[in-house]
């Protein structure tokens, strides 16, 4: 029998068969039997498509999420004095503690330390649950600028039944300020810049007019709130507008298609990532640190964002 005969019975065989046979005669090998007749162009494609997919699933959930990217940003503020340019402000959101240190937190804390930041600001969602406030103590102190250091609650923290006592408890033995619709001045080299902390539009209870009380629109004011979608429904008349708003929640949508965000939480808003120019002052939207139900990123890294802060003339 020729080789091409037993290459065409062997299809309708056993494969057991075939491999204890395969050297009586025909020196073609016993896996192209298998596969040579069915690797059609429909079947390469599909097996590449899985492995390019296991390949992403594997990204999403091993490396990704704790592979922070550092972006940098200058931030110019209308009468900023002089002696606080060059201040950088690092904005660190969504870091989802839960009953230890991720990966994605002791690489954030990593990353502090290499930037020494002159101002940390926690704009919410650091922890999940009430019973993770002592590791949210521990990350806190560990996470401070080397001048200040401020945080606001976010939606996670109210649900998980932190209020703002425990909040102020737990961030005051930090080392941390709560700004809870209420404002701090801080003063560095004989030089004031405001900051304004709102409470979470989601689930607390936001109240602007107190955050802002006793400011005016010749104090340059950083306003932090974490969810954004907020930020579109506050009067352009009625409060003294900020320099700049900076804002988390959304993750960025951290499950991504190239270019697109199918998911973003609710007070999100229309606002996923990055900076937004059309609203009552330029607002930034960090991707955030964490990850919340699933516990991966795909192309969406986490994020925390360094402004270095530069005069700007006129108001």
């Amino acid at each position: 029998m020729q080789c091409s005969e037993k290459r065409a019975r062997a299809r309708q065989v056993p494969v057991w068969w075939r491999r204890r046979n395969i050297r009586r005669g025909c020196s073609v090998p016993f896996y192209l039997y298998d596969m040579a007749p069915t690797l059609t162009r429909r079947r390469f494609l599909g097996a590449a498509a899985g492995a390019l997919a296991a390949a992403a699933l594997g990204d999403g959930f091993v490396r990704e999420p704790a592979a922070i990217e550092l972006t940098r940003h200058d931030l110019a503020i209308p009468g900023l004095d002089p002696r606080l340019a060059g201040l950088r402000l690092a904005c660190v959101t969504d870091v989802h503690l839960h009953r230890a240190f991720s990966r994605a937190a002791r690489a954030t804390l990593a990353l502090l330390e290499r930037e020494h930041p002159d101002v940390v600001l926690l704009i919410g969602d650091i922890c999940n649950r009430r019973s993770d406030l002592p590791v949210l103590g521990d990350w806190a102190r560990a996470a401070r600028g080397t001048q200040a250091t401020f945080a606001t609650l976010g939606n996670w923290e109210h649900d998980g039944g932190i209020d703002r006592g425990r909040g102020e408890r737990t961030y005051g033995q930090a080392g941390v300020e709560l700004l809870y619709n209420s404002s701090a001045r801080l003063t560095i080299h004989g030089a004031e810049l405001t900051l304004v902390g709102i409470d979470d539009p989601v689930a607390g209870e936001p109240d602007l007019a107190a955050a802002v009380r006793g400011l005016d629109a010749a104090d340059p004011a950083i306003w932090i709130v974490h969810a954004p979608g907020f930020v579109d429904g506050v009067p352009r008349d009625r409060f003294p507008a900020p320099a700049a708003i900076l804002a988390g929640h959304t993750h960025g949508g951290q499950i991504r298609l190239p270019f697109y965000a199918p998911y973003t939480p609710a007070g999100s808003g229309r606002f996923v990532a990055g900076w937004y120019r059309d609203t009552l002052a330029p607002l930034y939207v960090s991707r955030g640190v964490g990850t919340v139900l699933i516990p991966a990123r795909l192309f969406c890294p986490p994020e925390v964002a360094v402004f270095t802060l530069r005069s700007r003339s006129g108001n």
